[in-house]
């Protein structure tokens, strides 16, 4: 039987902060836009606050949302737009107008904790102005004296090899990419967005993917890699990336686990409520606990959830189908934060 790992690795083959005041991780949550049902602004601000959730990371920098997290202490990590990344990467005046029009009207009232230079587009047709952007949107926020992470966020899909976590490595369409990322993201002591969705290879090869594993149960068999023993799927990922950037020139960079999450519903039949639940509130608990990944003990991981909200106006079938709450504001299954 091929390892979980190897079946790890297969899967992502075929898929298309150092922050220094931080005392302990922390669980928030993608907060997604794609519906035509979904509560205000200020509804869903008030929905975040009442079930203690002090994290969000949004897609795009869109001023409603903004609007409402002003001084309610959520923070935020605030995405650009892909198609906005050519032009931010062509020059710092551009990067500067994204800034003064996006981030410096709401940096006094919201914990702005990152900004994300695009959302898996390594590789791809624009990820080669992934470094630029970065560099120049690092610049603008010098220059408005802002002390505000750069970085961007990957999918799984980077890695070429994962088998096991030790051998993970940047693909060879990502790696001159992800090299100079890397590299910034080392130099600035800034963290590496990740997506992360054990679900993924679950589904995809359940013969080889125990459910126990990829729902962070304590049944689980642990898997060996050396003298490292992974009880989990989530920490066997995490640390295939981090290995990839020990390799790609960013030893020290940390990982934050941008996206992460099960589907209820339409994605075969582990995606289901219980599942869900299972695994949600399993991974607060995991990331809580302080323990780090075999390979970075006692190193925070921050993960956000995906999603707030079921939202409508995606892809028909699973996608559509990864919310903690209903558009109604009622849960779709209860997580402890």
């Amino acid at each position: 039987m091929k390892s979980i790992y190897a079946m790890l690795f297969v899967f992502i083959a075929c898929l298309s902060i150092t922050n220094p005041g931080r005392v302990e991780a922390a669980i928030g949550v993608n907060y997604g836009l794609l519906g035509d049902n979904l509560p205000t602004p200020a509804d869903g601000v008030k929905l975040l606050t009442s079930r203690n959730i002090t994290k969000v990371r949004l897609f795009s920098p869109n001023q409603n949302i903004l609007n409402a997290l002003k001084d309610s202490g959520i923070s935020a990590i605030v995405g650009t737009l892909n198609e906005d990344l050519q032009t931010l990467a062509s020059d710092v005046a551009t990067a500067k107008r994204w800034v003064q029009t996006n981030i410096l009207p709401f940096s006094s009232s919201v914990n702005i904790t990152c900004i994300s230079a695009g959302n898996e587009v390594i590789p791809g047709d624009l990820a080669t102005y992934v470094p630029a952007a970065m560099q120049n949107l690092d610049a603008a926020l010098t220059a408005a004296k802002l002390s505000i992470p750069v970085s961007t966020a990957i999918s799984m899909g980077v890695l070429s090899q994962s088998d096991p976590p030790s051998n993970g490595l940047f693909s060879p369409e990502s790696s001159p990419v992800l090299t100079q990322v890397a590299k910034f993201l080392q130099s600035k002591r800034s963290p590496l967005l990740v997506n992360i969705y054990p679900y993924f290879p679950r589904n995809s090869f359940p013969a080889n993917v125990p459910l126990d594993f990829a729902l962070f149960q304590d049944t689980a068999k642990p898997n060996p890699d050396g003298a490292l023993l992974y009880t989990n799927l989530f920490d066997a990922m995490v640390d295939a990336v981090h290995a990839a950037l020990e390799k790609a020139g960013g030893p020290d960079v940390e990982i934050v686990a941008a996206e992460t999450g099960w589907p209820t519903a339409e994605g075969g039949p582990d995606a289901s409520v219980a599942n869900a639940a299972i695994y949600n509130n399993n991974l607060i608990r995991h990331v809580s606990s302080g323990a780090g990944t075999p390979r970075r003990p006692r190193k925070d991981v921050d993960a956000y959830i995906f999603a707030l909200f079921n939202e409508n106006l995606k892809s028909a079938g699973v996608e559509q189908h990864w919310g903690l709450f209903y558009p109604n504001m009622t849960e779709v299954y209860h997580v402890d934060f």
